[in-house]
């Protein structure tokens, strides 16, 4: 019992540095994808989120809190490993047949790519202009391949995919169908959600599910 208070105290104090990321994090979003990732500074990600710029800086270079703000408007959370230990991941594995897989698929990129699509926008255009921001993007792109990965490989075993194309393939074309590149490049040529939504599903009945 002597060792309640100090365990409540450290518990009060790790929900209010978790607060105070989200908050650091959130205020980052609507800046960059509001002014853009160069016009926006520690300074005034700081402001917006009440908090000082040093405060700020404890949580990363800015390049760092783009990458956060990008995975936290895509799944609601910044930094977890593994998909399938989320929300959204425990729902794509919990499809009862094919069918349901490839709509469960096609609803949650689009949803992500709905809640992340204008900063993904800034941080690929950022990209371009700054090295560090580039390798950030890079290394996000390959966490989304892993976690593409790691929902396929439950699909696979389960008998739902292709045999006759091996499954590294299956893997990397998945991910760049369901990338948010694609997703901004045939946006931006002029389809609306729905026919987004049935492009990407007869693509994955297509070239990744088997038939």
């Amino acid at each position: 019992m002597a060792h309640a208070p100090r365990s409540y105290r450290s518990d009060l104090r790790r929900q209010q540095a978790e607060a105070t990321r989200t908050r650091i994090i959130e205020a980052a979003a609507e800046l960059f994808a509001a002014d853009g990732y160069a016009r926006t500074t520690l300074a005034s990600i700081a402001a917006a989120a009440g908090v000082s710029a040093e405060t700020v800086q404890g949580h990363g270079p800015k390049a760092a809190l783009m990458i956060a703000a990008v995975e936290h408007a895509a799944v609601g959370v910044a930094g977890e490993d593994n998909v399938l230990d989320l929300d959204i991941g425990r729902e794509l594995i919990a499809a009862r047949d094919r069918d349901e897989a490839v709509d469960l698929l096609v609803a949650t990129q689009t949803r992500v790519h709905q809640n992340s699509a204008r900063l993904a926008g800034a941080l690929i255009g950022a990209a371009y202009a700054d090295p560090e921001l580039d390798r950030f993007r890079r290394d996000l792109t390959a966490d989304v391949t892993l976690q593409v990965r790691r929902v396929l490989e439950i699909y696979r075993d389960r008998g739902w995919l292709r045999t006759d194309v091996p499954f590294d393939e299956l893997v990397v074309g998945s991910a760049a169908l369901g990338g948010i590149e694609t997703y901004l490049r045939l946006r931006d040529g002029g389809w609306d959600i729905d026919t987004y939504r049935e492009w990407c599903r007869r693509m994955l009945r297509e070239t990744v599910f088997a038939r």
